[in-house]
């Protein structure tokens, strides 16, 4: 039976392949797929057969629906959401139960809010699919030290397009300017990120990651599971921060580095192997 495989799927010699098996009418074809790539063709195959449930348009008689606010025809919101007078949102997204869109939020199109989010003082782009329980926009962390006088915080968050932000997940609205995750961006779940930072295009962040204040990640920056950064810091373009690093100061573009404090990854193994074999020294 012949079948038109999609412009993405072609056989050029490649180094690594993996094995596709389709059915049809009870019928079992093999095909062997080659690419240089096999993930990222795996995830593309994957979502022939299982591609996202499209939206259910309409409103659940449960949710409150403020005056003033938008909501495209073409979108689904689902039992007991709220969505406040003047928030925005845009053609093909999915709000999951629960979910509360503050006023003036903007919600660009074919986004996926997920169960018991919260949005607010926030404004994403196309394609954003925040999981449950994240809290968007909520009030960064800043007081005066002599007295704990909180300071008002006045900006924004903006999610650029295709960003993704992993469940129980914090984002904090800027201070005195906007915090930002850039494009196609990935927050893995109970992530933390303070008032002002921003993030590049194309970053991951893997989970219990704590980015604080004003910190600035260029394009394609990578960061372990449970690192944490200082204010005010400035990490390179394409840099690597290993699991529970420490990060207490800037980074050069390309860095890669481990420990606590962080340092370059042959330093700190290079530390490592000496207490090794001052441990492994007789008394």
């Amino acid at each position: 039976m012949a079948v038109t495989l999609p412009p993405w799927i072609k056989p050029p010699p490649a180094r690594c392949s993996f094995t596709l098996i389709w059915f049809h009418e009870y019928q079992r074809q093999l095909w062997r797929i080659q690419t240089s790539e096999p993930y990222a063709a795996w995830a593309r195959v994957a979502a022939l057969f299982y591609p996202v449930p499209p939206p259910r348009p309409g409103v659940h008689p449960s949710a409150i629906i403020a005056d003033g606010a938008q909501i495209d025809p073409s979108t689904e919101v689902g039992p007991l959401s709220v969505i406040e007078t003047g928030a925005e949102i845009g053609p093909g997204c999915r709000i999951g139960p629960c979910a509360v869109i503050g006023s003036g939020v903007t919600v660009g199109r074919d986004c996926r809010i997920g169960a018991n989010v919260s949005l607010s003082y926030a404004v994403l782009g196309a394609r954003v699919y925040v999981y449950p329980g994240a809290r968007i926009g909520q009030e960064g962390f800043a007081s005066t030290s002599n007295g704990f006088l909180s300071i008002p915080q006045l900006g924004r968050v903006i999610l650029e397009d295709d960003v993704e932000v992993g469940a129980n997940s914090t984002i904090d609205r800027g201070s005195s300017r906007d915090t930002v995750i850039g494009a196609g961006s990935r927050l893995d779940n109970l992530v933390q990120i303070g008032h002002n930072v921003s993030l590049g295009r194309c970053c991951v962040v893997v989970a219990q990651v704590g980015i604080s204040g004003s910190t600035v990640l260029e394009d394609f920056v990578r960061v372990g599971g449970q690192a944490a950064m200082a204010g005010h810091l400035r990490i390179g373009r394409g840099s690597e921060i290993g699991a529970q690093a420490g990060v207490i100061s800037d980074l050069a573009p390309g860095a890669k580095v481990l420990g606590s404090p962080a340092q370059s990854i042959k330093t700190f193994f290079r530390q490592i192997a000496t207490l090794k074999r001052i441990a492994a020294r007789d008394p």
